[in-house]
């Protein structure tokens, strides 16, 4: 006798939250939002494309050396060759970071579950972003290039003059990486517009410079710069092969970073779990100049005359008076150069 199976019974009960229902409305907007920030600061950085790479890649980083000096010849003799050599300085190795965390089921009770999860997501995702601002300031500080001024803005001179005479046959771009205890005293009292990428704090063209980057993670009394053709980006794809289809993971089109939900019932959580592999490096160390700032005085120890400031441009000039707190209203340059001296003179 044939009996019927009630199949009704091994039916998926209704309505159960299953992971791939946390997917579109959780893992496509974080891994969106933080490729969209690591290309800002790609972008400030001045790097056209990041280069993907397998885990595991060695990123070689280098510096030049002059290797010998030949003596000058006389009239028609022939003149000596100099030598350089391109020497392996560092070499970096590009791992795939894992990060993780849960949700707990009275979090999601209380604050419902997408709200829930965001607020320890975002927890998530800011600390993905410190790693790799520490990562890239910590090879930034093994620069070979030196440089020193007395005060902030000399330092900053300095070290725009290192990286201009190191690309002197390059349209180099100047880019300057600052502590921010070392212009905590200006920014209170100078005209400056302050922006934000990946969470950094930067200025457009300070002083006439170039874009200076302000970050508290770098020590005071030191600041470092370099040129934006020097600094490359790598990253592991995290959206094709493998990795993506074993944990079935959301990504962007870029793939920079890899991103997936899970229901944990032991612990009666939602789990977060997430891949990233990017990194930004110098390509040439001794490309890289630690400027020495010598002294806690400083533009305000130097006294411009009316022949230095003939001999600069109106913008160096403005950004000079907006560095030292001054109010410059005029539009012709005879007239900056004027408001100048006086308020240099009653300071």
């Amino acid at each position: 006798m044939k009996k019927k199976m009630n199949l009704q019974l091994f039916a998926e009960p209704e309505n159960i939250v299953k992971a791939a229902d946390l997917e579109p409305a959780i893992s496509v907007d974080f891994t969106s939002r933080l490729s969209a920030n690591i290309s800002e600061l790609q972008n400030l950085l001045g790097i056209t494309d990041l280069d993907s790479m397998s885990s595991g890649t060695v990123i070689k980083i280098y510096k030049m050396e002059q290797v010998n000096t030949p003596e000058q010849v006389g009239e028609g003799e022939q003149v000596g060759l100099t030598k350089f050599e391109q020497k392996l300085d560092r070499t970096v190795e590009l791992k795939l970071k894992k990060y993780r965390k849960q949700t707990t089921a009275e979090a999601i009770q209380r604050s419902g579950r997408n709200l829930a999860i965001n607020k320890t997501d975002e927890k998530l995702v800011s600390g993905i972003q410190k790693d790799i601002k520490k990562s890239f300031y910590a090879l930034l500080e093994t620069g070979t290039g030196k440089a020193a001024g007395n005060g902030l803005q000399a330092a900053l001179s300095a070290g725009w003059g290192a990286v201009k005479k190191f690309y002197e046959d390059e349209d180099a771009t100047p880019i300057f990486f600052v502590s921010s205890d070392d212009v905590a005293d200006y920014l209170g009292k100078a005209q400056v517009t302050m922006q934000t990428a990946f969470g950094m704090s930067y200025i457009q063209d300070f002083l006439g410079l170039g874009t200076t980057v302000i970050s508290p993670t770098l020590a005071k009394g030191k600041l470092f710069a370099t040129a934006k053709e020097n600094l490359r980006g790598a990253y592991v794809p995290a959206n094709a092969g493998d990795l993506a289809d074993s944990f079935g993971l959301t990504a962007d089109a870029t793939g920079l970073i890899g991103m997936t939900h899970a229901t944990v019932t032991n612990t009666a959580s939602i789990e977060t779990l997430m891949f990233s592999g990017v990194v930004f490096y110098p390509e040439f160390l001794d490309g890289v100049v630690a400027s020495e700032i010598t002294s806690g005085e400083n533009s305000t120890e130097k006294v411009y005359t009316q022949e230095e400031l003939d001999a600069l441009t109106v913008d160096k000039i403005k950004g000079l008076a907006a560095f030292r707190g001054y109010t410059i209203t005029a539009t012709a340059k005879a007239d900056i150069i004027q408001e100048f001296l006086t308020q240099q003179a009653s300071a």
